[in-house]
């Protein structure tokens, strides 16, 4: 199962990402850029997505990926830890990540290791 403990490696292991806080919540940014956040309640994180990937996620798998009204129009999506398989959030993250960071991070973040 995910915790927010698995969120907070998965995003830690990104370049450049520090942990802070978000309305109050414990959230995660690159270049003071957030990306990812716990909500409220603590089973359910905040995670910045492309506004197509956003309703994808949701039919692919409403068990996992939902919105509320606040977050209709927003590039954001929000995913039940209890739910999500870790790989698939590592990714997610990963993503998040890629539109938070400047282009030259992620440029350098993608570029294959020199021989």
């Amino acid at each position: 199962m995910v915790t927010f403990e698995t969120v907070r490696q998965l995003a830690l292991a990104l370049p450049e990402v520090e942990e802070g806080s978000w309305f109050n919540t414990p959230a995660f940014r690159v270049r003071k850029k957030s990306f990812a956040r716990l909500r409220d309640e603590g089973a359910v994180l905040v995670v910045r997505v492309d506004l197509g990937q956003q309703e994808a996620l949701i039919e692919m798998a409403p068990d996992v990926y939902f919105i509320t009204p606040h977050y209709a129009g927003h590039p954001y999506v929000l995913v039940r830890l209890a739910t999500v398989d870790r790989e698939e959030l590592r990714g997610l993250l990963t993503d998040a990540w890629r539109l938070s960071a400047p282009k030259r991070l992620v440029a350098s973040f993608d570029a294959p290791p020199a021989t």
